[in-house]
């Protein structure tokens, strides 16, 4: 199972989870919410803009995927 990677620009008030460091595009899905697609077509992230923006007032963002989360054992 691939790790996440999770980076915020407060400044920018920009959001990105990514799965894979492979090049890819990004399209967006909906306002300020794009999805990250490698160039077989995989979704490989998420980027939202405006996230804190959005929070503050209360937005629901909605994401188009499944999120299963299992323990990982400390090496």
């Amino acid at each position: 199972m691939a790790k996440l990677k999770v980076w915020f620009d407060k400044e920018g008030d920009f959001l990105e989870i990514r799965s894979s460091d492979a090049k890819g595009t990004f399209r967006e899905i909906s306002d300020d919410v794009f999805e990250r697609v490698d160039s077989r077509g995989n979704i490989t992230g998420f980027a939202i803009f405006n996230v804190a923006k959005k929070a503050l007032k209360n937005i629901p963002i909605e994401l188009p995927c499944e999120l299963r989360m299992e323990p990982v054992e400390a090496a």
